[in-house]
């Protein structure tokens, strides 16, 4: 039975990933930060919670990341553990900046002097790109890293660190540039989320308008489950390199907004209005992602199109505010 260690485990994709590496055969084991209110970090668990092994720890922490791979003596790692949310991210960037970077080198650090013969998986951002796109419309692994907030700034050293570690120590490390992806399990302060939600709750009259930020910017939407499906994929290719994951398509979030209020029977232009406090210091425009190496080298791809993604979150915030 083949052991993973998840950091990040109570998160949208690590919840996922757990669920899916149990259904093959896995011993999972989680890193989890102590919070006062337990139950408000484990919701996204609960229905696995026994059968995961969690323990205590945080990447700033590196004692703790010693001891968890001394007491777990993993196959794989996947840290998916960061500070996620890109706009937060101008609020908060040294904490951003020593999370997603210092963090990635101590966990890299632990690995390597504890279970080097472990295979590694580092969550990259499609945010490192920052609004360099090539001339077809889209972004790979030769496009220029141009971030464009502290998150992605972050992003980027934490991906040089997994790459130079590969090379610099031979380990099997590898990078996963994901796209946008999203679920019922997003945190709602997130747009797909926060736009379907708000959708809902003006639907049922709780609410009466839906506050956004840019409306123009344009992302590549894919759904998590379809990407932890990825991380493994990737994890276990016999060389160990850097993968794109994204579904290829791009839409605006007022495309978005349109589609969720249209499937609820509404005009987004009759509620959704702009407030500057939700525009970032820094927009970024446009992410679209080729995902042709994945797709033909691994065979993956995606059982989930934008359309039943979002059904799926209107469906689930239909149920929890029945």
């Amino acid at each position: 039975m083949k052991k993973a260690l998840i950091s990040g485990i109570t998160g949208q994709d690590g919840s996922y990933l757990a669920e899916y590496l149990l259904e093959l055969g896995y011993e999972v084991h989680g890193i989890v930060r102590r919070q006062s209110v337990a139950e408000n970090q484990s919701s996204r668990i609960m229905n696995i919670n026994d059968q995961v092994s969690n323990h205590y720890g945080d990447l700033m922490d590196e004692h703790s990341l010693y001891r968890i791979m001394r007491e777990v003596e993993p196959d794989e790692i996947y840290n998916l553990a960061a500070m996620s949310h890109v706009r937060v991210s101008f609020d908060v960037p040294s904490f951003t900046i020593k999370t997603n970077s210092l963090g990635v080198l101590n966990i890299l650090e632990a690995y390597r002097e504890v279970a080097p013969g472990a295979k590694f998986y580092q969550a990259s951002s499609s945010e490192m790109f920052g609004n360099s796109v090539d001339e077809d419309g889209c972004q790979r692994l030769t496009t220029i890293m141009s971030p464009v907030s502290p998150y992605g700034c972050s992003k980027v050293m934490g991906y040089n660190l997994v790459k130079h570690y590969r090379n610099a120590y031979k380990l099997h490390s590898c990078n996963g540039i994901l796209f946008n992806h999203e679920s019922p399990r997003r945190g709602t302060n997130f747009v797909t989320h926060k736009v379907v939600k708000t959708a809902v709750e003006i639907k049922k009259g709780l609410k009466d308008k839906l506050e956004l930020g840019n409306m123009d910017s344009s992302r590549d939407w894919g759904h998590s489950f379809d990407y932890v499906r990825a991380m493994h994929l990737l994890l276990n290719h016999d060389e160990a390199k850097d993968w794109i994951v994204s579904t290829g398509e791009t839409r605006t979030v007022r495309e978005l907004c349109e589609y969720v209020f249209t499937a609820l029977d509404m005009n987004y232009q009759d509620y959704v209005v702009q407030n500057q406090k939700y525009m970032r210091a820094e927009e970024l425009k446009y992410l679209r992602g080729d995902s042709t190496e994945i797709r033909e080298k691994l065979g993956w791809k995606p059982k989930y199109t934008f359309e039943t993604m979002m059904d799926e979150m209107i469906e689930t915030w239909m149920q929890r505010l029945s």
